[in-house]
């Protein structure tokens, strides 16, 4: 199967996923409110956290290694001891520390913490399993109907008034069940792991569990601090604000996602020129859908955040800065992917340091100094920062080129569709009488407009974005060139 090809499953698998749970919390918030929804939000960001130290880094070290066609059980059940064993002293100290873990989140949830944490490493071992044996055309339907399962036991359990705790068995019941479902596609065979492997992995993690800390860093650190400087309420704005912003990143995940194993194969087989052109294409294309995103945020921002309920417009303050820290950090993301690809994860962790004690830094400063809008401008200046570096380690070991020319492209496409989406805000609230009371439909509308105009016009100015469009359909269709 062609790489684009691939990249396409995976991107309308994770599209799909992302709908089901932005109905999903629309219905949360509406229901249970900005608050609740912050305690629910905070409390996956400490899940996520105190996963890094249960995992280590191990996730990518599996799919690296598994993804190296030698030897792949044995490294999958090195990496599930590993990860156990971890996993179970990671849950005992949340026990001991139950209240404290209570008392920050402001309600009783520790035990709803263990439980969340023992089916992640569940599903996390079987997504690393799915990616090193190259099958993520698989994993990203099963990550949709992870995303669908969790939406639907969620919303039921919350209907029949289970609240907050509802949510979180919701969350644990779908997650199980597709990684279920994903382990008998993997079929593994039991092999008794030696101790060369259980090293191999820790060869690769000891640098890689940075790169994972680097992911929790950018989606959850924001969150863990405006949990300690503000009310929960306004940082579940924060956190609906930001899962908009990152629905837009879903084109360089699946990017990121596809093309790691392969770029790990090209690398073990010295294909220096494929290598290179793998980290041509991600860049050229990570700023796709994110790049009109943050213009037509600037634009639309008050009426999209406005969807989730009354009180959320406001954050339209952060959307856009939010935005422009996801492209930078996700042309970030594709530098290090190749890093990581080529068994350098030694420079990575470079980058991810700098990246880390930036973002920790500014957001304690920024968010204590000017309250929540300064997590926004943390995320977003501790993302450019980890470009700049990246960047450079990258073109030490890889010789790329920054493609320029098709980004400048996307930016024409946006700017001439923001221009169009503008107009037709402004003359819909000027001559329709109903949009104020049917906001949603006429967001959708716009959105729909925007993306019509977007994606004509760089088809029209892009040859590059033709021939990729084209060569990945499942059909031949006639190519006009310029």
């Amino acid at each position: 199967m062609r790489l684009g090809q691939t990249t396409a499953i995976y991107l309308v698998s994770k599209y799909v996923g992302s709908v089901l749970g932005f109905f999903a919390t629309i219905y949360f918030t509406r229901t249970l409110g900005e608050e609740i929804y912050g305690m629910y939000a905070i409390t996956l960001a400490l899940v996520s956290w105190l996963g890094i130290i249960k995992s280590v880094g191990l996730g990518e070290a599996i799919v690296k290694r598994m993804s190296e066609d030698e030897e792949a059980d044995a490294y999958l059940a090195a990496g599930t001891a590993i990860k156990s064993t971890f996993t179970v002293l990671v849950a005992i100290g949340v026990l001991v520390f139950r209240e404290q873990v209570n008392a920050y989140v402001g309600q009783s949830v520790a035990e709803f913490v263990v439980l969340l944490l023992v089916v992640s490493i569940f599903s996390s071992l079987v997504k690393s399993a799915l990616k090193g044996t190259h099958r993520v055309h698989i994993y990203a339907p099963l990550s949709t109907a992870k995303q669908a399962a969790r939406s639907v036991v969620m919303i039921v359990l919350v209907y029949i008034g289970w609240g907050l705790a509802g949510m979180f068995l919701g969350y644990t019941i779908g997650t199980a069940a597709m990684a279920m479902v994903g382990l008998l596609v993997i079929k593994p065979t039991f092999v008794r792991p030696q101790w060369r492997h259980i090293t191999s992995l820790f060869d690769f993690a000891k640098y890689a569990w940075v790169g994972s800390m680097r992911s929790k860093s950018f989606n959850d650190m924001d969150l863990l601090v405006l949990g300690l400087f503000v009310p929960a309420g306004l940082t579940g704005i924060y956190a609906v604000a930001y899962t908009l912003a990152k629905f837009l990143d879903t084109f360089g995940v699946a990017i990121h996602g596809t093309l790691f194993p392969e770029l790990s194969k090209r690398s073990a087989a010295d294909d220096t020129d494929m290598v290179r052109t793998l980290t041509n294409d991600a860049l050229s294309y990570a700023g796709l859908l994110l790049i009109p995103g943050i213009v037509g945020a600037a634009i639309l921002g008050d009426r999209l955040m406005l969807v989730y309920g009354d009180g959320f417009e406001i954050g339209a303050q952060v959307l856009t800065l939010l935005l422009v820290g996801i492209l930078a950090y996700s042309y970030n993301k594709q530098m290090l992917n190749t890093l990581n690809g080529i068994d350098r994860p030694d420079l990575a962790f470079r980058v991810n340091a700098v990246f880390i004690g930036s973002n920790l830094v500014l957001n304690v400063a920024l968010v204590y100094a000017i309250g929540w809008v300064g997590a926004a401008i943390a995320t977003a200046t501790s993302a450019g920062i980890g470009l700049v570096v990246g960047f450079h380690y990258t073109r030490t070991q890889v010789n790329f080129s920054v493609p320029y020319g098709e980004i400048t492209r996307q930016w024409i496409a946006a700017l001439l569709m923001g221009g169009v989406v503008y107009a037709t805000r402004h003359l819909g609230e000027a001559t329709l009488g109903w949009v104020d009371d049917l906001n949603a439909v006429f967001v959708v509308s716009l959105v729909g407009l925007g993306a019509t105009v977007y994606f004509t016009i760089l088809f029209s100015i892009s040859s590059e974005f033709r021939t990729t469009v084209t060569n990945n359909l499942p059909f031949d269709v006639p190519l006009i060139t310029s």
